[in-house]
Parts: structure tokens; sequence; C-alpha cells
């Protein structure tokens, strides 16, 4: 599995967690949600957000902020 070929221990890492930081960090790289939503497979933005754990209320205020 690629966890071990990573060296990283198996008992601590399932495919899922690396799915969601991978997410994470297109969306912290990119600042891009839509470059972390394709790889994920979902149709709406809304789906992404709550995966990352991103409230969307945080995210429109953030979005405000950046058009000031």
């Amino acid at each position: 599995m690629r966890i071990t070929l990573a060296g990283l221990d198996r008992s601590r890492y399932g495919a899922h967690s690396l799915r969601r930081v991978k997410a994470t960090l297109f969306d912290r790289k990119t600042g891009n949600l839509r470059a972390a939503q394709l790889p994920l497979g979902h149709e709406k933005v809304e789906s992404t957000l709550r995966y990352l754990g991103i409230e969307v209320e945080d995210a429109l205020e953030t979005s405000e902020q950046v058009d000031d």
C-alpha cells in the first residue's frame, strides 16, 4: 500500500486521511477550492467545504475580505 511506501505507519494513517490531506493541501497551496473539489469528485463546492471542515459562512466572510 502507498502508505507503507511513504514510510508511514498503516495503523495511524488510512486512505481517507491521506485523501483529505491532499485536498487540504490543494486548497491551501492554490487558494482555489475548485482545485480541491475536482480530484475529490464532489459535484458541489459546499460538499468540499464540509469535507475540509470549512464553514460556508467562514468561506464567504474570507471571500468578502479579499474583495475589499
